[in-house]
């Protein structure tokens, strides 16, 4: 039997589904029948009812005409509706093979070969033509008439062979390249970062819908949203800085500063707002230390905890206290406040203009408190807390839900299966840059890849540290194309379809639960924990290992 594509066409007129069935079992078994062919070019649109490839013969794109079809002196007539109506098969059809021809030909798996034998033809089953006619533009071999039907299938192999004009026959590697252009068979495949795409834009749509909690609480001041990973906070926290920045009918504009202690989510931070109109963007973006910076205070290194936690806090606290009206702030939003030092929250509230009925809005989730310091703000606030997770997929959420200290419910979606590599702590760097190479190789884009570690920093973290700087590091995550090294202390409010995390650690350190919570969270379609079961076992105990497969 011929092979037909498609295998079971729909068509518009019984005349066309009786030429197909007609052809579909008198043409050779190497043939190959195409119907319904549509091509788009600069000038029009065509459609090719048929199209036969015979292997060692030639192409001919086919017309058909149902119904009553006649030919006199003013052109060409088919009856419609009872109605004559002026055709031109022979044009219609030609063009269309010229037009397919040229798209055959521009096509690169085509590549260099030469044009073989194209022809036409015009076939009007229940239409008589008498043996002798012809037409300048319409040979009689190229018409196939009502009387032609029988022998229907040899009468179009010797219409491809006089329309050859001396160009080639198709050889059967031919017919089957014409067959994977014609029937748009490009080769394409599953792509793993298209279906992430998609599932970070549903979660985008569920966290606007979520931005409704910042209309309930307008009218409150003083406000802490307490939400696990992936609950929306960091995208919450955007969104009400433009709002009090922008202002309202009912209010006007603010002067709003927006803080937190990462560098990596300061500088995501400050690319989301540069994409805002200007009058909808804070007067402050950036970092607690960048925040002191411009007043005057100095900057330190984050190993110095001495700094940290007394010279810089006590310095921005005096700075603070003499800063003008104009250089102060109505509201500031604090992102991650978990974690904020109890010494750094002095210079925060003296910078409001203010400090007793000056808004302050802070986004935590004490889960993620990872670094030593433990402070909270010296006011009261009102509670809000956040129980849906949003960006992490069902099963990356269900193995990571037993390390967060309150229940979530996951609106994630559905992705792979967590996997778990076993690795002695010093080998574990290895195996997981051989996880890093397998995703690669599974077609993850490698701007979409992070490999974060809980213990000692991956050389290439360090190297790119020491090449770039601290900021222009983090600059490379949002900017770059290649795989993400990070550690989970500085990976708090952001995120990678596809995590690979190293437990490069013993587990004996403080707030190695956390780090772990963290690390499990930052990816938000596919994840790959790769360290000692008894190592994971002891951090994250028996639900998690259990959840891992352990």
């Amino acid at each position: 039997m011929t092979r037909c594509i498609p295998e079971k066409p729909t068509f518009v007129t019984p005349s066309e589904g009786e030429v197909w069935e007609r052809l579909r079992t008198t043409l050779a078994p190497d043939d190959v029948l195409l119907a319904n062919v549509r091509l788009t070019d600069e000038q029009k649109d065509h459609e090719a009812d048929l199209i036969v490839l015979m292997p060692d013969v030639g192409v001919v794109v086919i017309e058909v005409k149902g119904s009553s079809v006649w030919h006199d002196e003013s052109g060409w007539w088919q009856q419609r509706r009872g109605q004559a109506t002026r055709i031109d098969p022979v044009e219609q059809v030609r063009s269309t093979k010229y037009a397919v021809r040229g798209y055959v030909a521009s096509n690169a798996r085509w590549g260099r070969r030469s044009h073989v034998a194209w022809g036409h033809a015009v076939v009007t089953p229940y239409s008589d033509f008498a043996d002798d006619f012809s037409t300048p533009e319409c040979p009689r071999w190229s018409l196939h008439d009502r009387g032609n039907q029988a022998d229907l299938a040899a009468r179009l192999r010797e219409n491809a062979r006089k329309a050859a004009q001396g160009k080639p026959a198709p050889t059967a590697d031919d017919v089957q390249t014409l067959v994977e252009i014609l029937a748009g068979r490009m080769a394409t495949s599953y792509d793993v970062n298209a279906e992430a795409a998609d599932r970070a834009s549903e979660a985008d749509r569920l966290t606007l819908e979520q931005a409704v909690i910042l209309q309930v609480t307008r009218l409150l001041r003083r406000v802490e949203v307490r939400g696990g990973a992936g609950s929306g906070k960091t995208v919450l926290a955007l969104q009400q800085a433009k709002e009090l920045s922008r202002g309202r009918s009912d209010r006007r504009a603010e002067r709003v500063a927006l803080l937190c202690y990462s560098i990596g989510l300061a500088e995501y931070l400050k690319r989301e707002v540069s994409t805002w109109n200007r009058k909808h963007r804070p007067a402050f973006v950036g970092t607690y230390e960048e925040f002191g910076r411009q007043w005057g205070a100095p900057s330190g290194d984050r190993q110095d905890s001495t700094f940290w936690e007394e010279r810089l806090p006590s310095e921005m606290a005096e700075l603070a206290r003499f800063l003008p009206n104009g250089k102060k702030y109505d509201s500031v939003i604090v992102d991650e406040a978990q974690d904020f030092a109890e010494t750094w929250w002095a210079a925060v509230l003296g910078a409001l203009r203010d400090e007793e009925e000056g808004g302050l809005y802070v986004y935590s989730d004490e889960n993620q408190r990872i670094f030593a310091r433990f402070g909270r703000p010296p006011v009261q606030l009102v509670a809000l807390v956040l129980d849906h997770n949003l960006r992490n997929t069902k099963q990356i959420h269900e193995c990571f839900g037993p390390l967060a200290p309150s229940r979530m419910y996951s609106r994630g979606g559905n992705g792979p299966a967590v996997r778990f590599v076993a690795a002695k702590p010093e080998d574990a760097l290895d195996a997981a840059d051989d996880v890093v190479e397998a995703l690669l190789d599974e077609g993850w884009a490698a701007r979409n890849v992070a490999l974060l570690t809980t213990g000692h920093r991956h050389p290439e973290q360090q190297a790119q540290t020491d090449r770039h700087g601290h900021v222009g590091y983090w600059r490379s995550f949002w900017e770059g194309e290649d795989v993400f090294y990070g550690h989970v202390l500085g990976s708090k409010g952001l995120e990678r379809a596809a995590v690979v995390l190293c437990v490069n650690e013993a587990g004996e350190r403080d707030r190695a639960r956390e780090r772990l919570y963290v690390g499990m969270s930052r990816a938000t379609d596919i994840l790959v924990v790769v360290g000692d079961p008894d190592v994971v076992r002891r951090i994250g105990g028996d639900d998690v290992a259990k959840r891992l497969g352990l």
